[in-house]
């Protein structure tokens, strides 16, 4: 049910190392969502999802991390499937 993320933020999903698929069923605004392999490299990005939407949209290959970030923000930060994702788990998180 998100209908708006702020512009420095992004939501993080763990997986452990299997193809992942999410859906924008009770999403209101568009995302890029980023695959991300357990080093942190992008394995693919599905930009400027459509909101709503109960298309499957899958990883294309076992990843560890599913990034949703506010939509046009993987092109405005270049990232791209050359890139690689770091950041540090915030105090009480898992790592």
């Amino acid at each position: 049910f998100v209908r708006d993320l702020p512009a420095t933020t992004g939501m993080i999903f763990i997986y452990d190392n299997e193809p992942a698929s999410m859906w924008m069923k009770n999403t209101f605004i568009p995302l890029d969502i980023l695959f991300i392999r357990r080093d942190g490299t992008v394995s693919s990005i599905a930009h400027h999802t459509e909101p709503q939407s109960l298309r499957s949209i899958s990883s294309i290959e076992p990843i560890s991390f599913v990034l949703e970030l506010n939509a046009g923000t993987a092109e405005r930060l270049a990232i791209d499937e050359n890139s690689r994702i770091y950041w540090e788990p915030a105090h009480g998180d898992v790592e």
